[in-house]
């Protein structure tokens, strides 16, 4: 399966946002997203009032990351009536609603995807799996951008994999946390498919953000071919 690699817009440089999604348009596969509350995580990043203007730029689908404790209340139709493609939700925040959120998000014409913390375990899932179009699994604690990779959660993500294959479902897998050079090998070996990319995989690799994306994708190609090397 071809990589697919999602920018993550919390770090982009939002004094070129015009500029800078004009670009990526052409490059890149989805966006990426991060609604914070404040509450579930101790960061309030982006909102629908960004989602609604990255629309009027853009026709490539968008994710969007809700790390709230409410999110069935309000965040989920006002992201999606801004323009969101996918709705990536915490199990632990909407368990008791969990089959009526999935049954909504679907009806009103949107994907929904469920992301797993370092310390939740795929077993989470295993009620509502068959209904969902994405699994993702955070390599980092959530919240803020640039923390170290946790190793540990490689393992998860060939169990994930397993489950899919096994269970003959077709979620997406995706990482979210530290998919860069160091980790890029690692992250394709253990059975990704889509790369959300931050600082260290993408906006901090140069100034100038369509030399920053090449290099992304040749140190990609290159640590992807060594990973079949024998």
């Amino acid at each position: 399966m071809k990589a697919i690699f999602s920018p993550s817009l919390m770090c982009m440089d939002l004094t070129h946002f015009r500029e800078q999604i004009h670009l990526l348009n052409t490059r890149a596969d989805r966006y990426h997203v991060d609604v914070m509350d404040g509450h579930y995580v101790k960061n309030i990043t982006l909102s629908p009032f960004f989602i609604e203007q990255l629309r009027k730029l853009t026709d490539v689908p968008i994710d969007v990351h809700l790390m709230a404790e409410h999110p069935q209340e309000f965040l989920i139709d006002a992201c999606i009536d801004a323009g969101a493609t996918m709705i990536c939700l915490h199990p632990e925040v909407v368990q008791k609603d969990v089959f009526r959120i999935i049954r909504h998000i679907h009806q009103r014409k949107c994907e929904v995807g469920f992301v797993l913390n370092p310390a939740t375990p795929v077993a989470a899932l295993d009620a509502f799996i068959h209904l969902i179009d994405r699994v993702t699994i955070m390599t980092i604690d959530p919240g803020f951008a640039g923390q170290p990779f946790i190793e540990e959660m490689l393992q998860k993500i060939k169990e994930v994999k397993d489950v899919k294959e096994k269970g003959g479902y077709s979620f997406s897998i995706e990482v979210d946390g530290s998919c860069n050079e160091s980790t890029f090998r690692l992250l394709a070996e253990a059975g990704n498919e889509i790369y959300i990319i931050g600082t260290s995989g993408l906006f901090g690799l140069h100034e100038q953000l369509d030399i920053a994306w090449e290099t992304m994708k040749q140190l990609f190609a290159k640590e992807t071919a060594a990973m079949k090397s024998p």
